[in-house]
């Protein structure tokens, strides 16, 4: 009980007929130094923020995470976002900056910075806890490229989804899917269909549209980053149904 002006707030009672906002998390790479960053999220001009940033080395010694905003606020760091039935990803997600350059385009090709194995583990050790704390869904763990496909490129394709799988954080697929790739013609309408049942947003049209092209690109550069072009080749169709069988179907 607590006192607000001339009302007196009564905090006896408790409903439980409530749950939380979050029901993602993104991740992401700055695209910065870490103290180039900094000073970004603490620009009230910038039209930006976050929840969490993950350097990519320790801080005097200590691991250390910075927080900008706490988990109950909504962080301007998705953008024009879709996941799923959700739209607009602030709302319902923890945004996770992740201390990492991108990349260079250099001789004709693109060159992806690598995340350290220190920062990885950092990132585990603040994610565990999110994940339990909320009951996020392992799907639901996701990069910015996968929310705004074409749009986005982050956290690219040197990001180790499946180190974090193997830690028990996120989705991955079986590797035994990847031997039962026994057919020449994909079928384009139900490759749609099973992005749109995983959450990316896509219009199902049955043509191998730009559209399709893009949301591939997005699929294969977090799930199969050694070839992102946006083909929809059979190792890529068997992943997808792997990954809707294993977390859509059971």
């Amino acid at each position: 009980m607590y006192s607000d002006n001339n009302v007196i707030i009564d905090t006896s009672y408790r409903s439980s007929n409530c749950d939380s906002r979050i029901r993602h998390v993104v991740l992401h790479y700055t695209e910065h130094s870490l103290d180039r960053t900094i000073a970004i999220f603490k620009d009230p001009t910038r039209q930006v923020s976050t929840h969490y940033l993950v350097p990519d080395t320790a801080i005097d010694g200590k691991r250390v995470v910075y927080q900008f905003l706490q988990e109950k606020e909504r962080a301007w760091h998705a953008g024009a976002s879709s996941w799923g039935h959700i739209t607009n990803l602030n709302f319902s997600s923890i945004g996770i900056e992740n201390v990492n350059l991108g990349y260079k385009d250099e001789g004709g090709q693109r060159i992806w910075h690598p995340f350290s194995d220190y920062q990885i583990q950092t990132l585990l050790e603040l994610l565990k806890p999110i994940v339990d704390r909320y009951h996020i869904l392992p799907v639901n763990i996701v990069g910015h490229s996968d929310i705004a496909p074409g749009r986005k490129l982050d956290p690219g394709p040197k990001f180790p989804w499946k180190t974090l799988y193997e830690q028990g954080v996120g989705a991955w697929f079986d590797e035994i899917a990847l031997e039962l790739r026994d057919r020449e013609v994909v079928d384009i309408r139900k490759l749609q269909t099973d992005l749109k049942i995983y959450g990316y947003a896509i219009e199902i049209t049955g043509e191998l549209d730009a559209q399709t092209r893009t949301v591939l690109q997005a699929f294969q550069m977090h799930f199969r980053p050694r070839d992102y072009s946006g083909a929809p080749d059979v190792e890529t169709v068997a992943i997808l149904e792997n990954l809707i069988s294993k977390y859509f179907l059971q």
